[in-house]
Protein backbone atom coordinates (compact mmCIF):
# COMPACT_ATOMS: atom_id res chain seq x y z
CA UNK A 1 0.00 0.00 0.00
CA UNK A 2 1.21 3.41 -0.78
CA UNK A 3 0.86 6.05 2.09
CA UNK A 4 1.64 9.38 3.53
CA UNK A 5 2.30 10.50 6.80
CA UNK A 6 0.93 13.77 8.19
CA UNK A 7 1.85 15.08 11.84
CA UNK A 8 3.61 18.23 12.66
CA UNK A 9 6.24 16.67 14.99
CA UNK A 10 9.41 15.42 13.40
CA UNK A 11 9.72 13.12 15.69
CA UNK A 12 6.26 11.98 15.31
CA UNK A 13 6.52 10.94 11.56
CA UNK A 14 10.02 9.42 11.71
CA UNK A 15 8.82 6.93 13.99
CA UNK A 16 6.30 5.93 12.10
CA UNK A 17 7.92 6.17 8.81
CA UNK A 18 10.31 3.66 10.84
CA UNK A 19 7.68 1.13 11.83
CA UNK A 20 6.31 1.41 8.09
CA UNK A 21 9.96 0.52 6.99
CA UNK A 22 9.66 -2.83 8.82
CA UNK A 23 6.24 -3.83 7.71
CA UNK A 24 7.10 -4.77 3.42
CA UNK A 25 3.54 -4.12 2.53
CA UNK A 26 3.61 -0.57 3.24
CA UNK A 27 5.62 2.09 1.29
CA UNK A 28 5.67 5.44 2.55
CA UNK A 29 5.58 8.29 -0.93
CA UNK A 30 5.90 11.28 1.52
CA UNK A 31 5.44 12.97 4.90
CA UNK A 32 3.83 16.52 5.68
CA UNK A 33 4.20 18.75 8.47
CA UNK A 34 1.04 20.16 8.15
CA UNK A 35 -2.90 19.32 6.20
CA UNK A 36 -2.47 22.28 3.83
CA UNK A 37 0.88 20.53 2.29
CA UNK A 38 -0.91 16.84 1.89
CA UNK A 39 -4.12 18.52 0.51
CA UNK A 40 -2.20 20.21 -2.46
CA UNK A 41 -0.32 16.47 -2.79
CA UNK A 42 -3.66 14.77 -2.82
CA UNK A 43 -5.20 16.65 -5.35
CA UNK A 44 -2.55 15.19 -7.73
CA UNK A 45 -1.87 11.76 -6.55
CA UNK A 46 -3.63 9.11 -5.32
CA UNK A 47 -2.83 6.87 -2.30
CA UNK A 48 -3.83 3.98 -0.39
CA UNK A 49 -3.49 5.11 3.17
CA UNK A 50 -2.65 7.79 5.48
CA UNK A 51 -1.17 8.28 8.92
CA UNK A 52 -3.24 11.19 10.72
CA UNK A 53 -2.03 12.92 12.92
CA UNK A 54 -5.15 14.76 14.84
CA UNK A 55 -4.10 17.22 16.96
CA UNK A 56 -2.21 19.99 14.32
CA UNK A 57 -2.01 23.99 14.05
CA UNK A 58 -5.07 25.58 12.45
CA UNK A 59 -6.21 22.53 10.92
CA UNK A 60 -6.84 19.41 12.55
CA UNK A 61 -6.71 15.82 11.61
CA UNK A 62 -10.60 15.89 11.47
CA UNK A 63 -11.00 19.37 9.64
CA UNK A 64 -8.22 17.52 6.97
CA UNK A 65 -10.78 14.67 6.44
CA UNK A 66 -14.09 16.65 6.11
CA UNK A 67 -12.00 18.34 2.76
CA UNK A 68 -11.85 15.24 1.17
CA UNK A 69 -14.00 14.15 -1.53
CA UNK A 70 -13.21 10.37 -1.73
CA UNK A 71 -10.66 9.87 1.19
CA UNK A 72 -8.70 7.19 1.42
CA UNK A 73 -7.94 4.40 4.27
CA UNK A 74 -6.97 6.11 7.09
CA UNK A 75 -5.14 5.47 10.19
CA UNK A 76 -5.35 8.46 12.92
CA UNK A 77 -1.85 8.43 15.37
CA UNK A 78 -2.35 10.44 18.51
CA UNK A 79 -1.01 11.14 22.17
CA UNK A 80 -4.99 11.93 23.04
CA UNK A 81 -6.97 8.82 23.82
CA UNK A 82 -10.76 10.71 24.25
CA UNK A 83 -11.77 11.12 20.00
CA UNK A 84 -12.03 7.63 19.84
CA UNK A 85 -15.93 7.52 19.62
CA UNK A 86 -15.75 10.71 17.13
CA UNK A 87 -13.01 9.20 15.26
CA UNK A 88 -14.90 6.31 14.18
CA UNK A 89 -17.95 7.94 13.33
CA UNK A 90 -15.90 8.08 10.09
CA UNK A 91 -16.24 5.59 6.90
CA UNK A 92 -12.72 6.15 5.88
CA UNK A 93 -10.90 5.57 9.44
CA UNK A 94 -9.29 2.00 9.89
CA UNK A 95 -8.04 2.05 12.80
CA UNK A 96 -6.79 4.56 16.05
CA UNK A 97 -3.48 4.36 17.55
CA UNK A 98 -2.35 5.90 20.84
CA UNK A 99 1.19 7.40 21.05
CA UNK A 100 3.65 5.93 21.67
CA UNK A 101 3.14 3.55 19.18
CA UNK A 102 4.60 0.16 19.68
CA UNK A 103 5.28 -2.59 16.90
CA UNK A 104 3.20 -5.06 17.83
CA UNK A 105 0.04 -2.77 17.78
CA UNK A 106 0.92 -1.04 14.57
CA UNK A 107 1.34 -4.23 12.91
CA UNK A 108 -2.23 -5.23 13.83
CA UNK A 109 -3.52 -1.85 12.25
CA UNK A 110 -1.83 -2.59 8.85
CA UNK A 111 -3.57 -6.10 8.93
CA UNK A 112 -6.93 -4.24 9.16
CA UNK A 113 -6.21 -1.69 6.82
CA UNK A 114 -5.07 -4.92 4.33
CA UNK A 115 -8.30 -5.83 4.52
CA UNK A 116 -10.29 -2.51 5.18
CA UNK A 117 -12.98 -1.36 2.61
CA UNK A 118 -14.16 2.12 2.72
CA UNK A 119 -18.21 2.44 2.23
CA UNK A 120 -20.43 4.81 3.19
CA UNK A 121 -20.55 6.18 6.70
CA UNK A 122 -24.40 5.67 7.36
CA UNK A 123 -23.88 1.58 6.87
CA UNK A 124 -20.93 1.95 8.42
CA UNK A 125 -20.61 3.73 12.02
CA UNK A 126 -22.58 1.09 14.13
CA UNK A 127 -20.28 -1.28 12.78
CA UNK A 128 -16.68 0.07 13.31
CA UNK A 129 -17.56 1.39 16.81
CA UNK A 130 -18.85 -2.27 17.36
CA UNK A 131 -15.57 -3.83 15.33
CA UNK A 132 -12.55 -1.68 17.28
CA UNK A 133 -14.34 -1.99 20.58
CA UNK A 134 -14.66 1.69 21.59
CA UNK A 135 -18.35 2.90 22.21
CA UNK A 136 -20.34 1.23 25.18
CA UNK A 137 -20.73 -1.95 26.40
CA UNK A 138 -24.23 -4.06 27.94
CA UNK A 139 -24.08 -5.81 30.91
CA UNK A 140 -26.41 -7.89 32.46
CA UNK A 141 -27.60 -6.84 36.16
CA UNK A 142 -31.10 -8.05 37.22
CA UNK A 143 -32.43 -8.84 34.54
CA UNK A 144 -31.42 -5.60 32.63
CA UNK A 145 -29.23 -4.44 29.94
CA UNK A 146 -27.36 -1.68 31.12
CA UNK A 147 -25.33 0.27 29.00
CA UNK A 148 -22.21 1.47 30.03
CA UNK A 149 -19.49 4.09 28.21
CA UNK A 150 -16.60 2.15 27.66
CA UNK A 151 -14.35 5.04 28.06
CA UNK A 152 -16.18 6.23 31.45
CA UNK A 153 -14.70 3.04 33.07
CA UNK A 154 -11.48 3.28 34.77
CA UNK A 155 -11.15 0.38 36.85
CA UNK A 156 -12.17 -3.55 36.62
CA UNK A 157 -11.63 -6.05 39.20
CA UNK A 158 -12.44 -9.34 39.51
CA UNK A 159 -14.07 -11.20 42.48
CA UNK A 160 -15.16 -15.09 42.93
CA UNK A 161 -17.68 -15.04 39.88
CA UNK A 162 -18.25 -11.37 39.79
CA UNK A 163 -16.55 -8.50 38.45
CA UNK A 164 -16.46 -5.04 39.83
CA UNK A 165 -16.59 -2.49 37.17
CA UNK A 166 -16.35 1.13 38.33
CA UNK A 167 -17.03 4.58 36.52
CA UNK A 168 -17.40 7.87 36.28
CA UNK A 169 -20.43 7.99 37.31
CA UNK A 170 -21.96 4.20 39.20
CA UNK A 171 -19.95 1.30 40.12
CA UNK A 172 -21.52 -2.15 38.79
CA UNK A 173 -21.03 -6.03 39.80
CA UNK A 174 -21.82 -8.04 37.13
CA UNK A 175 -21.59 -11.84 36.81
CA UNK A 176 -18.85 -12.03 34.56
CA UNK A 177 -15.52 -13.37 33.98
CA UNK A 178 -12.03 -10.54 34.02
CA UNK A 179 -11.00 -12.31 31.20
CA UNK A 180 -14.88 -11.87 28.92
CA UNK A 181 -14.46 -8.08 29.34
CA UNK A 182 -11.13 -7.70 28.74
CA UNK A 183 -12.11 -9.07 25.07
CA UNK A 184 -14.74 -6.35 24.96
CA UNK A 185 -12.25 -3.63 26.15
CA UNK A 186 -9.67 -1.72 23.76
CA UNK A 187 -6.63 -2.60 23.73
CA UNK A 188 -5.38 0.92 23.40
CA UNK A 189 -6.93 2.33 26.79
CA UNK A 190 -7.18 -0.51 29.01
CA UNK A 191 -4.54 -3.25 30.75
CA UNK A 192 -4.73 -5.62 32.44
CA UNK A 193 -1.89 -5.00 35.24
CA UNK A 194 -2.57 -7.82 38.01
CA UNK A 195 -4.51 -11.58 37.54
CA UNK A 196 -7.52 -9.37 39.39
CA UNK A 197 -7.79 -5.73 37.99
CA UNK A 198 -8.11 -4.36 34.39
CA UNK A 199 -7.24 -0.43 34.29
CA UNK A 200 -8.03 2.37 32.46
CA UNK A 201 -4.73 3.77 31.46
CA UNK A 202 -5.65 6.95 30.95
CA UNK A 203 -7.13 7.19 34.20
CA UNK A 204 -3.63 6.54 36.26
CA UNK A 205 -2.64 9.17 38.73
CA UNK A 206 0.36 7.92 40.04
CA UNK A 207 2.35 5.11 39.76
CA UNK A 208 4.87 4.01 42.67
CA UNK A 209 6.89 0.68 42.81
CA UNK A 210 4.53 -2.30 42.13
CA UNK A 211 1.18 0.14 42.93
CA UNK A 212 -0.73 2.23 40.45
CA UNK A 213 -3.29 4.69 41.74
CA UNK A 214 -6.70 5.24 39.66
CA UNK A 215 -8.87 7.38 41.22
CA UNK A 216 -8.68 6.73 44.68
CA UNK A 217 -8.05 3.19 44.36
CA UNK A 218 -4.65 1.77 44.65
CA UNK A 219 -4.23 -1.28 42.33
CA UNK A 220 -1.22 -3.66 42.29
CA UNK A 221 0.98 -4.40 39.66
CA UNK A 222 2.03 -7.60 38.93
CA UNK A 223 6.00 -8.20 37.96
CA UNK A 224 4.72 -9.58 34.79
CA UNK A 225 2.50 -6.93 33.91
CA UNK A 226 4.64 -4.26 34.57
CA UNK A 227 7.26 -3.79 31.61
CA UNK A 228 3.87 -2.78 29.36
CA UNK A 229 2.52 -0.54 31.81
CA UNK A 230 5.81 1.15 31.33
CA UNK A 231 6.05 0.93 27.99
CA UNK A 232 1.90 2.91 27.65
CA UNK A 233 3.41 5.55 29.69
CA UNK A 234 4.83 8.67 27.70
CA UNK A 235 7.58 9.46 29.90
CA UNK A 236 9.73 12.54 29.59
Amino acid sequence: MNCIIIDDEATARAIISQLCSNTPSIHVLEEFPNAIQAIKYLNQNEIDLIFLDIHMPDFTGFDFIDTLKNPPKIILTTSDANFAIQAFEYACIVDYLVKPIHLERFQKAIKKAETFTVASTENTVSEKLEGASFGDLYVNIDRRLIKIDIPSIYLVEAKGDYIHVKTEDKNYTVHSTLKKIEEKLPEDLFLKVHRSFIINTTKIVDIEDNSVLIKKDVIPVSRSNRPELMKRLNLL
